[in-house]
């Protein structure tokens, strides 16, 4: 078994060696988010560091203490906690003309993924899914409708706390800006680097009281169809809702 694994990783190197990336190709490279009409209204995430809750814990705590959460108390977020997870998970720290360095290790610093949230309990947005725009720290309207609660609890065949708790997490990946460097062997770096993602996601939680629950299983059709998304050159990979919960 173990010999296989070492074929199988070695295989795929040897592809690696032998790919020759649009990078290296001198192709254009892939915007770091997706684009967004620029007269479209923009809601500037607050800033988050005078929040004091998240300063209670420390790292070995929120470690210690990390596990899924699939109740929550109703309790809303503040849009400050929410600007504090979006920045935990996706947030931008410098930019060069090649690359974007954040609180998340990705491969090559390609970060291939885009944020959504379904809105459903935060304190001063509407319910409604909205896309995060890191480069500017801000949010973007991206869909609004009555059942949204609905399609998105269906999509997750059924999982009723989905709907219960105050937002939804939903990481779509955009492939070619890893495939970009990586061609053929993008594909795995990339569930790989959505790892970290939500990671970071568990124990930015634990620092605000709250807390989320990972999910991999969903309609891929459904959930892509939720965001609008192809499912070709973009697709849904995985969520998580998150909510406050009992101290208690």
């Amino acid at each position: 078994m173990i010999s296989a694994g070492r074929d199988f990783l070695k295989s795929n190197w040897e592809i690696l060696e032998r790919y020759v990336s649009d990078q290296r190709k001198g192709i254009e490279m892939p915007p770091f988010e997706k684009p967004y009409q620029k007269d479209a209204f923009l809601i500037k995430l607050p800033d988050f560091k005078d929040i004091a809750d998240f300063k209670k814990k420390s790292l070995f705590e929120a470690i210690e203490n990390r596990k899924s959460h699939r109740k929550y108390d109703g309790k809303p977020l503040r849009l400050e906690e929410l600007s504090f997870l979006l920045w935990t998970t996706q947030g931008i720290r410098n930019v060069t003309p090649k690359a974007t360095f954040r609180t998340v290790p990705s491969a090559g610093a390609r970060h291939p993924f885009e944020t959504y949230l379904y809105v459903i309990n935060v304190e001063g947005l509407e319910e409604a899914v909205y896309r995060y725009l890191p480069l500017e720290h801000s949010l973007i309207l991206h869909r609004k409708d009555r059942y949204l609660r609905e399609e998105i609890i269906h999509a997750t065949l059924e999982q009723e706390f989905v709907g219960q708790s105050s937002v939804v997490f939903i990481w779509t990946a955009v492939p070619y800006r890893t495939e970009w460097r990586y061609g053929p062997a993008s594909h795995k770096v990339i569930l790989l680097d959505a790892g970290h993602v939500c990671q970071n996601l568990y124990l930015a939680c634990e620092a605000i009281e709250a807390g989320t629950c990972a999910i991999a299983a969903y309609s891929q059709e459904l959930m892509d169809r939720f965001l609008g998304v192809d499912g070709q050159d973009e697709m849904v990979v995985y969520l998580a809702p998150v909510g406050k919960i009992s101290k208690g």
